[in-house]
């Protein structure tokens, strides 16, 4: 998801819509798998690549989503991003039976690697190899996922916004084994203001070269108000892909917002998820359909005020996250950690400034026992 100031409103109206969600979940609402992983890569050196999976809490191996993020006009703006911020995105994917796995590419996050997927000066800027680099990161995680024993990348689907939808767009036309299917929500790169793209026609021709051996069945969705790839040059991008026999469905959805750059978002759930379904149904990918984590019960000590406190805590959808109590009804909890272990040490020490005796009561999405820790894909 691209960064910008126009962020903030969407952010706080997903907020308020994911505690909307959370508390009409049903009573058998399925649990959900979590983990942090780092990916390991030659090119990103020891630390290898952030990435965060969310699954279905079942024993079987759940075929791979794997989901690609945009890229920042400001390079300074790359360094707060963060798998955990796409948690509400890949929560998606897993209730429709998906082990979802969101990776930062190199240059992204924590993930090492500078500008080396610059696409050089603005007026010749190169798309090539730019997405040669992120089809690289791309396939990294894909071989990880490959040796893991709770997933599977045969069946396996891929999704990118924005400039994970062009990584998208260029894995397919390098299809690894296993993948079946791939969405792009809004893809292209080099959008430096609204309605201004570093050579256009040089993405447009990108496009083109990589319909030419793309042939996994895709689905493309752009809203018509949006402001970084607006519908004529959409449609110039997918005319490209199509001339060289690639194969897509092109959705003109409409406008969505200030800005239809933003349509795949938590808040818009209702207006993209209907694409994404028939788009799985018509590949035969459908897969019963899980409910959103269940909502969980107030601590019972709580008054009024806790209780909307509690709220607000489960209204948070970046984990890591932890709530702790004390039996006079003090509380304290943070969000947005880095591990399960740096959210319960922050929530404890924001609950021991009002009382010496404080205990986990939750840790993310369920009651406090069952966190996951971070581990090292294998």
């Amino acid at each position: 998801m691209v960064l910008s100031r126009k962020l903030l409103p969407l952010l706080t109206a997903w907020l308020a819509t994911a505690w909307l969600v959370l508390a009409s979940a049903p009573s058998r609402a399925a649990e959900f798998y979590t983990e942090d992983l780092r990916i390991p890569m030659l090119e990103a050196g020891p630390q290898g690549l952030e990435a965060f999976l969310v699954r279905p809490a079942g024993t079987k191996r759940y075929p791979l989503a794997l989901l690609s993020h945009g890229s920042p006009r400001s390079f300074d703006d790359r360094a707060t991003m963060s798998a955990h911020k796409y948690y509400g995105i890949a929560l998606e994917y897993a209730r429709r039976g998906f082990a979802a796995l969101i990776v930062m590419r190199r240059g992204y996050g924590s993930s090492p690697g500078g500008r080396v997927d610059s696409v050089g000066g603005c007026a010749n800027a190169a798309y090539l190899p730019a997405a040669a680099v992120a089809v690289a990161d791309l396939r990294a995680a894909i071989d990880a996922m490959g040796r893991r024993a709770d997933v599977t990348t045969s069946g396996m689907i891929a999704a990118g916004h924005s400039a994970g939808g062009l990584a998208t767009v260029a894995l397919a036309a390098q299809a690894p084994p296993g993948l079946i299917a791939a969405i792009s929500f809004a893809g292209g790169r080099g959008s430096r203001d609204d309605d201004d793209v570093c050579n256009p026609d040089g993405l447009v021709q990108a496009f083109a070269t990589f319909g030419k051996t793309a042939r996994v069945p895709m689905l493309w969705i752009y809203a018509t108000n949006d402001s970084y790839f607006g519908p004529d040059l959409a449609r110039r991008f997918y005319e490209g892909f199509r001339a060289g026999g690639g194969n897509a469905k092109f959705v003109a959805a409409p406008p969505y917002g200030d800005d239809g750059h933003y349509l795949y978002s938590v808040v818009a759930r209702p207006q993209w998820t209907p694409y994404v379904d028939a788009f799985l149904r018509e590949r035969g990918l459908s897969h019963d359909m899980l409910s959103p984590p269940d909502s969980l019960p107030p601590p019972s000590q709580f008054n009024d005020a806790a209780k909307a406190e509690f709220a607000r805590y489960l209204a948070s959808t970046m984990p890591h996250k932890a709530f702790t109590v004390s039996s006079n009804g003090g509380y304290g909890w943070r969000s947005g950690r880095n591990t399960v272990d740096d959210a319960q040490r922050d929530s404890l020490a924001a609950c021991m400034k009002w009382s010496p005796t404080c205990t986990l009561y939750a840790v993310d999405d369920r009651l406090a026992g069952g966190a996951r820790r971070t581990s090292t894909a294998r």
